[in-house]
């Protein structure tokens, strides 16, 4: 074969298909599309479709469809190996050698990449067998359960330093093959060759056409000097432009998935689970210039979702500069945030998909966390200082090499920076005149408006983990949590009878989940009741408790309340503890029906969702109706929860 298909696929990658028709047919963004009059027929009204995405043209006119390749034979008349030769010019990529050696390395790769999936297939064999099960037990407690093994292709590599290279030696792979993948570790001052990955839960990193070309580990031991491995640089493995899940992302953002680029192996597959298709991560490093083409490839604007700390606004901030030079007329990025000492895992675990949803809805743009990332940097107390903010601006402004860009970077960073020195003052101008009542600065003598305030930024630094705004449902606090915890502030003797159960309760909300610890370690050091009031206070839950206890409805929820009969208080505890449970089982089992319905939408998964949701509402509507409940308390009649 003249040209291998590594090297057409790299002409693609490099090429969007938008660039090479556009020099032929003049295109209009029409959302994830540009259209454009056909080439092939003369028409009045646009027929003629690219999408950069999946990498194709379709004109509907005359039923055309194909790749860059197909548009220059198809328009122009070349030959194959001619479209090849001009896109390999314009792609800037040397045309490979027509050689005997060329012929070999080309099937040198394809049998590298039938070793890749023996390894995987060997490492997913080991996480299901007897060798497994202290990797499935690490799983189970991340909750990845076998069809999340499944779907991820996660595997084991056993402890023994010879495990997979003797697998693999009985199926016929040579250990030069095991080398050369990077599979073993090799060199001078090592005899015999071994297993690079032992003891590790293995995820397999695959290329953009879904072939196994290297593998994340994760350590099990703590004593390891690294907690993440990848494979080296290979033949098939270049750590700097491949994503984890690109493959799959790819085609969710084909259906009109968001991508969105997380950190670390765990938090993309928790991504996914909750319904993020579209999930990516680099490979345990910083963003690559390589992967964020990579990005831009599958959407025009991917979302960045970082860390709340300091480590992970330094990502964001390098992100950006990473970004700028490469800029263009609908191609950007947006910025979300987590809530400080959380990960995406830990979210989507902890408060569910609608946590995350929050999050994301308060994504930014490029434009705004650049400006949050200059902005604060330094005081602007002096004119030498908003000076030299100015300046910053002009300064990083100039990165951007598209033109229009830049342009419209700098109109919006200057108006967000005027707009900082002189801020809205109701009834008073810049200039310090009164502007007959209305409200807004003048730009100078004439009363010209000046451009409007910039968009009120997110919180930000150590206050993000405790804003609403960002932390959505988390800061939505259950009712029936609340009351739980009510009814423990004023019945500690549940404690003594049921501690371990309190211990175990589902809760989904973080900060009810840390005021129910404090309450269980209170009345085991045997603090009284002002002393748990200081411990609370303490902790900053005394905001949380005033508003647990303002969810209490002294109708409805009497029992939870103090001077109640113990036998009614423990009777109302054992109903509301188990309807609680119950309910939680099945907002889980909501959620894998939901996900399964949209992976396969069958008659089956969809009488499997409506059962599900109609045994929800029927515990969301149970009245707990107990003949004599009350009676203790001394009230004569029957009380409903």
């Amino acid at each position: 074969m003249r040209f291998p298909p590594a090297f057409l696929d790299e002409i693609r990658a490099r090429l969007p298909v938008s660039e090479v028709v556009s020099r032929r047919v003049k295109l209009k963004k029409q959302g994830r599309e540009f259209a454009g009059l056909s080439p092939f027929n003369a028409e009045k009204t646009p027929s003629f479709f690219v999408n950069d995405q999946k990498g194709f043209y379709h004109c509907f006119s005359s039923g055309k469809h194909g790749d860059v390749f197909d548009f220059l034979m198809e328009t122009e008349g070349a030959s194959f190996g001619d479209a090849v030769e001009r896109l390999a010019a314009m792609a800037g990529l040397p045309l490979p050698q027509e050689t005997p050696e060329a012929a070999a390395k080309e099937q040198r790769r394809r049998t590298l990449f039938e070793v890749m999936a023996l390894a995987a297939r060997h490492f997913e064999d080991t996480l299901q067998s007897r060798l497994g099960a202290k990797a499935r037990g690490y799983l189970a407690d991340r909750e990845l359960g076998s069809a999340t093994q499944k779907r991820f292709g996660l595997g084991y590599a056993a402890g023994e330093r010879f495990n997979l290279k003797e697998a693999l030696g009985k199926q016929g792979v040579s250990v030069e093959d095991m080398v050369e993948t990077g599979l073993l570790i090799a060199g001078d001052d090592i005899p015999v060759p071994y297993d690079r990955f032992r003891d590790r839960v293995m995820f397999p990193i695959t290329d953009l056409g879904g072939r196994i070309v290297g593998f994340g580990g994760r350590a099990l031991e703590k004593d390891v000097p690294a907690k993440y491995l990848n494979s080296p640089e290979t033949p098939l493995f270049h750590k700097g432009s491949l994503l984890y899940n690109g493959f799959a992302a790819r085609t969710a953002a084909q259906s009109g998935a968001r991508v969105i680029a997380v950190e670390g192996y765990v938090d993309v597959i928790a991504m996914v689970e909750a319904g993020f298709a579209g999930a990516v991560a680099p490979l345990g490093t910083a963003f690559t210039e390589e992967q964020l083409q990579l990005l831009w490839r599958m959407s025009d604007e991917p979302l960045l979702l970082f860390d709340g700390d300091k480590a992970g606004r330094r990502a964001a901030h390098r992100a950006i500069d990473l970004a700028l030079p490469h800029l263009k007329a609908g191609r950007s990025l947006a910025f979300a945030t987590l809530p400080e000492g959380q990960d995406p895992d830990d979210l989507i675990r902890r408060s569910g998909r609608e946590a995350m949803e929050q999050v994301l809805a308060q994504a930014r743009p490029l434009a705004a966390e650049l400006w949050a990332r200059e902005s604060e940097a330094a005081p602007l107390d002096t004119p030498e200082r908003r000076a030299a903010l100015e300046a910053r601006i002009g300064e990083v402004v100039s990165a951007i090499a598209d033109e229009t860009v830049r342009k419209h970077y700098r109109a919006d960073l200057l108006g967000r920076f005027n707009a900082l020195l002189a801020p809205q003052d109701r009834g008073r101008g810049a200039t310090g005149r009164r502007n007959g009542g209305r409200e807004g600065w003048q730009a100078g003598p004439r009363g010209r408006r000046g451009p409007p305030a910039a968009p009120p930024l997110a919180p930000r630094g150590p206050e993000i983990g405790r804003s609403a705004l960002v932390r959505g449902p988390m800061a939505a606090l259950p009712r029936n949590e609340a009351l739980l915890l009510f009814c423990l502030i004023n019945h500690p003797f549940l404690l003594d009878e049921a501690g371990e159960e309190v211990s175990s309760l589902p809760f989904a909300n973080p900060e009810a989940d840390r005021l129910r610890r404090i309450l269980i370690e209170a009345h085991l050091e045997g603090l009284g009741a002002e002393a748990v009031d200081i411990r609370l206070d303490q902790a900053d839950l005394e905001a949380l408790t005033r508003r647990v206890k303002a969810l209490a409805n002294p109708r409805h929820d009497w029992p939870a309340y103090q001077n109640t009969a113990e036998s009614d208080v423990r009777l109302w505890w054992n109903q509301r503890t188990a309807l609680h449970r119950k309910a939680h089982a099945l907002s889980r089992e909501l959620k894998e029906a939901e996900r399964s319905l949209g992976e396969d939408p069958s008659e089956a998964n969809f009488a499997w969702l409506r059962d599900v949701r109609e045994r929800l509402s029927a515990i969301e509507g149970t009245e707990a109706l107990v003949e004599g409940f009350g009676a203790s308390s001394g009230r004569s009649t029957v009380r409903s929860l």
